[in-house]
């Protein structure tokens, strides 16, 4: 797996992002652009934002000891997962 903190990396990852366009269609999920990088932007928001709420103390337990080491491992994700409630993005976002 790529290392985003890796320079070379980062930049293929940044023009990337500058190649997306309103109309580019979607290769992964029922999101298109607008939706997506808004969804790519939620865990940002949950560090170092107060937009989301924060899990309670329970649901930290499970989310660290069953989902971390599938969201950040090596593995990609299966196609078809569901997607956790907050990183859904229904509404209609500006591009």
């Amino acid at each position: 797996m790529e290392n985003i903190f890796d320079k070379t990396t980062a930049d293929e990852v940044i023009n990337r992002i500058n190649k997306l366009s309103p109309g580019t269609q979607r290769v992964w999920g029922k999101m298109n652009a607008a939706q997506m990088l808004a969804h790519c932007n939620v865990t940002y928001e949950m560090v170092y934002e107060d937009i989301h709420p924060k899990p309670n103390p329970i649901m930290k337990l499970i989310l660290k000891l069953f989902v971390k080491s599938g969201v950040v491992g090596e593995k990609p994700y299966k196609h078809g997962l569901p997607t956790a409630s907050q990183f859904l993005i229904k509404e209609e976002k500006d591009f």
